[in-house]
Formats: structure tokens, C-alpha cells, sequence
């Protein structure tokens, strides 16, 4: 099936009950030419692993580190070349066009870089050096936007692309992740209309129900492409479509747009990637995955909670119990490994996997190492836990016991987790610095979210990593240190197999072995803060092989009956 045929199945499901046949090969050819793309093209096939053991991923917002002498993209960019390097591969730059509100969340220009980071060469040059990941903001834009301004006065374009529900619209279904009014009362030349707005009262919710929507994304899609950016990370793509009477999220017309922006996307660029973000239950996160044909990776939203929880209770058993559940990703298709963000802690990817009384004893430890915790609707009146906004530094500070002097051991043993489990690493340039809540940005902007979105002035963070015993250089030298030995092993690749182990509560470990199987690791770690005792029959080392720890170095003899691991140590124990 062409290119042609791929984008006439996509928009019949989406718009065929609407729009003639003559209508839709319109579209089609206005969606072609906007990617500049032809119609006899053939997409790739679906599986195809675009990735390997030595893909690490850093997300960071393009303002973290300023200077005077550079603009931040520039000083973000030498950064990395100087201090991190090959350490990582794939660099997320979060939201760098212009924007009135949520950290660049609320977009005012797609077609622009922000003046005050940079400029589109600035993006260029990051992407010659580094695979360049972006945001693609779906779901909605800035009420101060040129097309939301052209909404209010009734004029193209713009004009028809949010959506207005009609007044029988039923809503009592829908799934909010937010307290604030769903929708928003804005005077129009027409006079006063709703306009419904999942997030904010500045983020207003585009109408994909209108063809032109899609055209506009592809035009911007295209001028990503342009400039350098090779992954795509599709932003609260879950409430994309409205229908009344449903929870007006995760529907099947949403599915089938991200299908057809994958579809557009890897004909324009047979390398890129499309990374769905949704923070929503394990099983409708999987759900993105569709037949090896939407995300080719998702964000592994259910490990952030899981394995924090784990750590604060001393305890792998529901941290266990999920990786035994997860289904081995099929080729052309990982998860998106990460346990810190911009955002918070999202607590809705652990409903189903932790019960009330965990989940409530999570947040309150949290609570005490300084967390802020975000709400969101449920019911008329009732809101709930949606996500813990703090540092995972701090996070880790303690045990649900309270602080203890074992922070950064516990840590690192989080990150030697991810580092190990089936997937792409992802690191928060925040976690890769070991920078801590910052309540004064808090207070600064009034967002929870800014306590992990801090900005640090060059010259102090050069001073800290130069400090040998600042937490800052420790916690950077340690993590680099186990980035490197991961990307040398071939058992390491996202799509290597994977294992769960049964070595009791305290002790978490999984076994993952190479493609040509001539590599296994045994990946083993002590989730408490007490010493544990590990049975060495318990993982089956066979005898002919010459086993040793990657982290430490040391060799094991396989006949020795007991190893011990220290508060949070980990194991890699190889045979290679």
C-alpha cells in the first residue's frame, strides 16, 4: 500500500461519515503537499528497530542553564558537548516556541523559536551533534495565539479550528487531569461560546474533527523535520478527540491520527520517531503501541511511581508484579524508560497497581521531603491525587520512615534500575545534576511544577560539579559512570529479552541476554536500606561461564553459596 492509499484508509475512518469521497482525496493531496511528500511513496515497514544499547535520552528545557555571554540554546548546547558528550545520544529540548503559560506548554507560534533561547539554527546545530527530540503540541495552543485570535473575530485560518461543543453535549463522562473549568466562556464576534480547554483557561483545545487542524500540524511537522528534529514527542495526544457521552479520551479517532501523522512522518524521514506521551492506567498506555503502527516508543509512565515506591517502602513486590505483567515490546517498538521530568510524579499511571492505602502512604512521605501534590476532577465536587511535584533527589532523601543519611545511594540504585530494564533510558537533566526542589521558583511563578524546573546560572553549576564533595558532582560522576557500562553491553539493547526474577521483597532483579544470546546479565538490587542476602542458586550462573560484576568489577564464583549487598548496591553480574 503506497503513501496515497495509507492517508485515503486514515482520514476515511476519521472523516468518511462527513466528507465525499471528492472532498477527501482534497485533503489528501493538501496533507502530501504540506509534508512534501508524493503519493507513490511506500511507508517503512513497521519493524524496524531505529535504536540501540547505546541510546540515552536527556530531556531538558532549552532555558535550564543560563549565561550572560549566550543565548540559552548555546550555552545548553556547549554544555552538553563539554560535560555529558557521547554519554547520550537523543536530546529533548521541551517546548522552545514562543508561549504565554506552563513552561512553553501554551504555544503562541508554532512557527518560531522563542527569541529569548535562540534561534532555529541554534535548534540545527544541537541536531547535528545529538538525535533532536521536540514537543509536538497537539492537543491545544495559547488563548493568545494569532489562530485563536482569528477564532474570536471569525476569520481563516483559525477560525473553525477549536473545539465549541454544542449545547447538548453530554460531559458527564469525561476524564479531567486538571481542577480548572473544562470549558471556558470567551467573547466571539458571533457573541459568547465555550471553548473547551482540558488543561487551563489559556490552553484551549484544537478540533481535529476539522481536516484544516491536521493540515496546519503536518505544515509544522515538516518544519520540525526541517530543522533538524528526528523524534517527535506527540504531547497529551490521549484528548485529541471529543464525542459526547465518552470519557473523550484515548478514543479510536485518536489512535487513528496518531497513525496517520507516523505514517507521514517516517515517509518524510525513514528514521524518525514518534513517542506518544500519555499519562494515563498501564493498559491504556500500552494501548499506543497499536499493531507496530502508531508510537513507535511510549513513556513507561508506570515506572516513576512503582520503583520510587518501591525504594521508600523497602519493598519490590508491586514493582515485580508490574514487570512480570508487561509484554516484551515487538520489534520497531520500545518503552521510553524514565522515573523523573518536567512534571511531577504522575500517580494515575499506578492506579490498578497500587492500592489507596499505598498510593496514600506514597504521597505523604513525599509530602515530608517537601513535595507538592497536584489534583484533578473526578466528580462533582471531588478531586484526587494526580501527581507529586518534587525532585527525585529529594524524593529519595528517606524512606516512608522519614530522611535518612542514604539519599544518594538510593538514587543512583533508581537509575542503575533504569538503566538496566528493557527500553530507552531517559534522563531529566535535573536528575543527571542532582538539583534539588526549588521552592523559590515556586513561589516565583505559583506553579507546583516549577520545583523541578530550576535554572541554574552556569558559573554556580561549574562550581558545584568541580566540587569533589558537593552531591552535585558526586551524584553526575556516578551516573555517567553506569551510562558508560551500559552502553557497552549487548544485552543492554531495548529489545533484548527480559526476565523477571523471584529473589523476595527486599531484593529486585530481572536477567536480559543479548539478540545472538552470547551475553546474559543478572541485574540485582537491594531496594532497602538494610543489608541483604542474595542465594546465587537463585539465578542459575552457569558454571562453565566467567561471571562478573560490571559496576564493581569483581568476579563471582558461581560455586560460592551467598553474595551480600549493601544498602541499595547494585549488581550487574555478567558473563561477558
Amino acid at each position: 500500500m503506497n503513501l496515497s492509499q495509507r492517508v485515503d484508509t486514515h482520514l476515511t475512518k476519521l472523516y468518511g461519515d462527513r466528507l465525499g469521497r471528492k472532498a477527501l482525496t482534497e485533503w489528501r493531496n493538501k496533507l502530501l503537499a504540506a509534508m512534501r511528500l508524493t503519493p507513490e511513496q511506500i511507508p517503512p515497514v513497521c519493524h524496524r528497530n531505529l535504536w540501540d544499547e547505546t541510546d540515552v535520552a536527556l530531556i531538558t528545557y532549552g532555558d535550564s542553564i543560563q549565561s550572560a555571554e549566550q543565548k540559552p540554546l548555546q550555552v545548553l548546547h556547549n554544555f552538553i558537548n563539554q560535560r555529558i558528550g557521547t554519554t547520550i545520544s537523543w536530546v529533548h529540548i521541551l517546548p522552545f516556541h514562543p508561549w504565554t503559560s506552563d513552561d512553553g506548554f501554551a504555544v503562541l507560534d508554532y512557527s518560531s523559536v522563542n527569541e529569548s533561547l535562540g534561534d532555529w539554527p541554534d535548534l540545527t546545530r544541537i541536531a547535528v551533534d545529538y538525535r533532536l527530540m521536540a514537543d509536538l503540541v497537539l492537543n491545544h495552543c495559547s488563548s493568545r495565539s494569532f489562530w485563536f485570535e482569528n477564532f474570536r473575530r471569525g476569520i481563516h485560518p483559525g477560525a473553525d479550528y477549536f473545539f465549541v461543543p454544542p449545547d447538548n453535549f453530554d460531559a458527564s463522562q469525561v476524564v479531567r487531569p486538571r481542577t480548572s473549568a473544562l470549558l471556558e466562556t470567551v467573547l466571539t464576534e458571533e457573541g459568547s461560546q465555550a471553548v473547551w480547554c482540558t488543561f487551563s483557561a489559556d490552553q484551549v483545545d484544537f478540533d481535529f474533527q476539522n481536516p484544516a487542524v491536521v493540515e496546519e500540524f503536518s505544515s509544522i511537522i515538516r518544519q520540525l523535520l526541517d530543522a533538524g528534529v528526528r523524534i517527535f514527542r506527540l504531547d497529551a495526544v490521549a484528548f485529541l478527540w471529543k464525542i459526547s457521552g465518552s470519557s473523550c479520551i484515548n478514543l479510536p479517532q485518536t489512535h487513528e491520527v496518531v497513525r496517520l501523522f507516523r505514517a507521514l512522518i517516517e515517509c518524510a524521514q525513514s528514521d524518525a520517531i514518534v513517542i506518544t506521551e500519555t499519562n494515563v492506567p498501564n493498559t491504556e498506555n500500552l494501548s499506543y503501541f497499536g499493531q507496530a503502527d502508531e508510537a513507535h516508543a511510549i513513556y513507561n509512565f508506570s515506572l516513576p511511581p512503582l520503583l520510587i515506591h518501591g525504594l521508600l517502602t523497602g519493598s519490590s513486590q508491586y514493582l515485580r508484579a508490574w514487570m512480570m505483567s508487561m509484554p516484551p515490546a515487538e520489534e520497531g517498538t520500545t518503552y521510553f524508560n524514565f522515573i523523573a521530568s518536567h512534571d511531577g510524579i504522575g500517580l494515575r499511571p499506578a492506579e490498578g497497581l497500587l492500592s489507596q492505602s499505598e498510593l496514600e502512604q506514597m504521597v505523604i512521605a513525599l509530602e515530608g521531603f517537601g513535595g507538592l501534590i497536584s489534583r484533578r476532577q473526578v466528580d462533582e465536587g471531588e478531586s484526587r491525587p494526580y501527581e507529586v511535584n518534587i525532585a527525585l533527589i529529594d524524593a529519595l532523601s528517606g524512606t516512608v520512615n522519614g530522611a535518612d543519611d542514604l539519599g544518594i545511594e538510593r538514587f543512583v540504585c533508581a537509575h542503575a534500575i533504569m538503566l538496566g530494564l528493557e527500553g530507552i533510558p531517559v534522563f531529566y537533566l535535573h536528575s543527571l545534576l542532582g538539583t534539588c526542589n526549588d521552592m523559590e521558583r515556586v513561589l516565583h511563578t505559583g506553579h507546583n511544577r516549577s520545583i523541578n524546573r530550576h535554572q541554574w546560572p552556569l558559573h554556580e553549576l561549574t562550581a558545584a560539579l568541580e566540587d569533589t564533595e558537593s552531591i552535585h558532582h558526586r551524584v553526575f560522576i556516578s551516573l555517567q559512570k553506569l551510562i558508560q557500562l551500559r552502553k557497552k553491553q549487548g544485552a543492554f539493547h531495548p529489545n533484548a529479552t527480559q526476565f523477571t526474577l523471584h529473589l523476595g521483597d527486599s531484593l529486585f532483579g530481572f536477567w536480559r541476554q543479548s539478540a545472538d544470546r552470547r551475553q546474559s546479565i543478572f541485574c540485582i538490587y537491594n531496594m532497602s536500606d538494610q543489608t541483604q542476602t542474595l542465594s546465587v542458586a537463585a539465578l542459575n550462573l552457569i558454571v562453565t561461564d566467567d561471571w562478573h560484576d560490571l559496576i564493581s568489577g569483581q568476579t563471582l564464583d558461581a560455586a560460592i553459596p551467598t553474595i551480600f549487598l549493601t544498602p541499595y548496591q547494585s549488581l550487574w553480574i555478567s558473563n561477558r
